[in-house]
């Protein structure tokens, strides 16, 4: 098997994949009908009140992260697992039997969207640390970067369904279908054996304050937080932004509004396809793909056609993909696994928990001097994040950047040797992640 697709030699991971592949089409087609029915049902292609469901879907990741974290930490994640995705499937079962019935009203949504973020906010550092018990350590890069290969070929696939769907029969049956689709998650979590449990935290006084000191030793963290919290709150807004950009700029309908998704996740797929072969993820990476990022999506805010946005969906969602996976990898993979929890919650709670700020600000922009100001906006805020971080971590590690060849291969090859003096004054797991 390819170094790409390595971790699929191992059943548990095999039956994880399968079964997240379902429910995340599901996600995805449910995300699309969501911001569809409040957009075209429910109120007069209001930008604010998707923003406002956007938010409200993720507020809750901002009061409950750090504790889910710590329940992480502290029990069996398969169990709780089977908790979160029953309960978002019964959400989603119940949103759509209120559309169906034609009794569903804006504030029905607002409602479903925040209780799907409370579920959301558990399920999600549990969903991310319980990969290591499915893959031996030395492939948990390979795992995190397939993850994120596997949500993004359903977003590939879920958006363009949801469109064809809600055309045929409506919004409504596309709630039904992704609350069915998490019995699959729940079916593999029975099916698993011998997993590589990993080591629990012990009960104890101060365990969140525990994880926010060791974040604030470890710098590299700190500028990754950074960086993914300012993107997330200006720039990944794509449910928002593809949304007004398809209804109000080119005037398209719910299909159209479909493959742009689908669309950005061929590039997202992409992404993280080669996300799947490094071994050693790269904080300067993650600077890197922000850079890419903000420049791909500059450059579709001012694409004048819907064919020309449709195609910059493809770099856009390279770069997204890209700066994402390597910011999850490289916070993974350099943190004891006692604390993977809480760190990893922390970092989700910057990474969603910053939306509900931006999305509302995002979707006023839109609403008030047009679509492609929401694109802008989330371009110029990661290109002056990434630069700001960039100059900061150079000055602050003393980077050093020098070009060699190597000497490997038959035709010696360039490549470009990154030193950091000031490893010796830092502590050891940082080291690892700078060296990285």
């Amino acid at each position: 098997m390819s170094a790409t697709f390595a971790s699929l030699k191992y059943r548990n991971y095999r039956l994880w994949f399968a079964s997240a592949l379902v429910a995340n089409i599901g996600t995805w087609m449910q995300r699309v009908a969501q911001d569809w029915v409040v957009l075209t049902l429910l109120t007069n292609n209001s930008g604010v009140a998707v923003g406002i469901v956007t938010a409200l879907q993720f507020i809750p990741h901002i009061f409950l992260s750090a504790w889910a974290g710590l329940l992480a930490d502290r029990v069996d994640r398969r169990k709780l697992l089977m908790l979160t995705q029953g309960g978002m499937g019964v959400l989603g079962l119940g949103l759509g039997a209120l559309v169906l019935s034609g009794a569903a009203e804006l504030w029905h949504v607002y409602v479903f969207a925040t209780l799907l973020g409370v579920v959301s906010a558990v399920d999600g550092p549990v969903r991310q640390t319980f990969v290591a018990e499915l893959v031996p350590t030395k492939r948990l890069a390979n795992a995190v970067g397939l993850n994120s290969t596997n949500f993004n070929a359903a977003r590939l696939i879920g958006p363009g369904v949801a469109g064809l769907l809600i055309a045929a029969v409506g919004t409504g049956w596309v709630f039904i279908i992704n609350g069915i689709a998490f019995g699959a998650v729940i079916l593999a979590l029975t099916r698993m054996r011998d997993l590589r449990v990993q080591p629990t935290a012990s009960r104890a006084k101060g365990q969140i304050r525990e994880g926010l000191a060791y974040i604030r030793g470890r710098s590299d963290i700190v500028v990754i937080m950074v960086v993914m919290g300012v993107v997330s709150t200006f720039g990944l807004n794509f449910q928002l932004t593809s949304a007004m950009m398809a209804r109000v700029e080119f005037g398209r309908g719910a299909g159209e509004y479909g493959i742009l998704g689908s669309v950005l996740a061929i590039g997202s797929l992409a992404g993280a396809l080669l996300a799947a072969r490094r071994e050693r993820p790269r904080v300067r990476l993650v600077l890197g793909a922000a850079f890419a990022f903000a420049i791909s999506m500059g450059i579709q805010a001012v694409m004048p056609t819907y064919l020309g946005y449709l195609i910059m969906c493809i770099p856009v969602g390279f770069a997204s993909l890209t700066m994402l996976t390597s910011a999850n990898a490289a916070i993974q993979l350099s943190v004891a696994p006692e604390m993977r929890g809480r760190v990893m919650s922390i970092y989700m709670m910057v990474l969603l928990g910053t939306t509900p700020l931006g999305s509302p600000v995002v979707g006023w922009i839109g609403e008030t001097f047009g679509p492609r100001y929401a694109v802008v906006i989330g371009a110029v805020a990661t290109l002056l994040v990434a630069a700001v971080a960039t100059v900061w971590a150079y000055r602050t590690w003393h980077v050093r950047v020098r070009a060699r060849l190597s000497r490997e291969h038959r035709i010696p090859r360039p490549y470009l040797q990154v030193d950091y003096p000031t490893l010796a004054a830092t502590p050891a797991p940082e080291k690892q992640a700078l060296a990285a």
